[in-house]
């Protein structure tokens, strides 16, 4: 990956050391909330508590009231300064059940806040949504039905039954730049969009397939296009709800000769745009958000930042 695609990747920054020894200590629970140096963040309807439009709301163990808490995860420690709180310090995500009495706060969705906060707090953020929305999916054991229960600061889920130990899973998907003999590249309207929105071609990787076979099958299925020689750019989380987004280039094979078909189930539509015919567009089409791996993607191709104003 490099450096300046890396940096185009507003959710795989991050300053936290995720502390995996100390999720397994015991007595970890007592320890963070006797220390006044502990801080909170505060998540509902996953959307975060913020100290402003640009930053994130980390509190004192003190400043909520108990019994509003569905969910806490030991996030880690941050391993850098701010004016409010020193390297160091141990942070917990806590999903709360009611925030009645945090109406009158700012909460931020990581779509929309995402690409505008501090690599620390980017970091914090999609770590928190990532492992809340598994705890989420995973209160009831797969094997028995039963309900399990959170361990290890909030990284294993028990079976209280079987005490089978359910861990977080991330399910990978790839998503493709493809560009065509001309530099042109591929953007398609999916079916769920509304019709002038347009991004690159993306799906998940099945059982027993490699990243580069997923990158050639979906983007076949989906545009009849038979590419060659995927080349990885870079990945990024998405956790909405628990995705790790693989980057990709690819083009067309030499040897295909027809034209792009979308498959009338997932895609609607595909346009194949060169540099000059996507700036012309920009007033009419909706490109992807700021925080998404599909606009940096499509910005490594374009030669730049693609002007403000596309959602």
């Amino acid at each position: 990956m490099s450096q300046s695609f890396l940096s185009r990747l507003p959710l795989s920054r991050f300053e936290i050391d995720r502390d995996h020894l100390g999720r397994e200590s015991d007595g970890l629970w007592d320890r963070l909330w006797a220390d006044p140096g502990t801080r909170i963040l505060p998540v509902f309807q996953g959307s975060a508590l913020l100290a402003a439009p640009d930053r994130l709301a980390l509190l004192p163990v003190d400043a909520l009231p108990p019994g509003d808490t569905l969910t806490r995860v030991y996030l880690g420690r941050t391993t850098t300064a701010t004016d409010a709180e020193p390297a160091g310090t141990a942070v917990v995500a806590v999903e709360l059940e009611d925030a009645r009495h945090l109406a009158e706060a700012e909460w931020g969705n990581l779509r929309q806040v995402g690409a505008r906060l501090s690599d620390r707090d980017a970091g914090l953020l999609t770590e928190a949504l990532g492992i809340l929305n598994w705890h989420d999916s995973h209160r009831f054991s797969p094997r028995t039905g039963e309900p399990t229960v959170a361990e290890k600061g909030g990284w294993v889920r028990r079976d209280t039954v079987s005490g089978l130990e359910i861990f977080p899973r991330t399910d990978p998907a790839i998503i493709v730049g493809v560009t065509d003999a001309d530099d042109r590249i591929l953007l398609g309207s999916n079916a769920l969009w509304e019709s002038n929105r347009y991004s690159l071609l993306a799906g998940f990787v099945e059982p027993g397939e490699s990243l580069e076979a997923a990158v050639q099958r979906e983007v076949f299925e989906e545009s009849g296009v038979i590419v060659g020689d995927p080349v990885y750019l870079g990945s990024q989380p998405w956790p909405f709800p628990a995705s790790l987004m693989l980057g990709f280039t690819a083009t067309v094979a030499a040897d295909f000769a027809g034209a792009a078909q979308p498959d009338g189930t997932e895609i609607l539509d595909l346009r194949w745009f060169s540099r000059d015919e996507l700036a012309a567009s920009l007033d009419e089409i909706v490109l992807p958000g700021p925080t998404s791996i599909a606009r940096a993607i499509i910005e490594e191709w374009f030669g730049s930042s693609i002007r403000d104003g596309q959602r």
